[in-house]
């Protein structure tokens, strides 16, 4: 059986700090999908823009697939988000804050076989901030090992 996908964006939480968190649906080609299933994606660097009023995701790479012919996607292309309007409308007001921004967190393929990708709404951390997570997580890491 073939490996759960759920592709992580490690440094989003450590860069941001996220205060919601929206699934969102992708708009993908055939090719796409079948890479995503062989773990071949990367949201190292993506960010998600409003382009005429609809959600992209620009700078995720999706591998090309290891059996594609010459009708092969290409790896870095700005692709469509899929939410419901509310949510868009939500996120583009809230986008209009200076030093908001909108981070891929998490991609996965849900239970039906669709590819999702988890976004927040962060805020830039400064580096005292990032001094202060990583003191955090320390101090629980050594707590959970004195406990045992």
């Amino acid at each position: 059986m073939a490996q759960p996908v759920n592709i992580k964006n490690r440094r989003a939480r450590f860069d941001y700090e996220i205060s919601d968190t929206y699934v969102a649906g992708i708009q993908l080609f055939g090719t796409e999908i079948k890479a995503l299933r062989e773990n071949k994606a990367a949201l190292n660097d993506s960010y998600c823009l409003f382009i005429n009023g609809e959600l992209f995701i620009r700078g995720m790479h999706i591998g090309e697939y290891t059996y594609g012919n010459i009708n092969n996607h290409t790896p870095y292309r700005d692709r469509k988000l899929l939410l419901l309007k509310r949510e868009i409308n939500k996120l583009e007001s809230a986008m209009k804050n200076v030093g908001n921004t909108i981070v891929p967190l998490r991609l996965f393929i849900n239970d039906r076989g669709l590819a999702k990708l988890e976004i927040g709404l962060a805020k830039g951390k400064k580096n005292y901030d990032k001094r202060a997570s990583i003191k955090e997580k320390d101090i629980k890491r050594d707590m959970e090992r004195s406990r045992y």
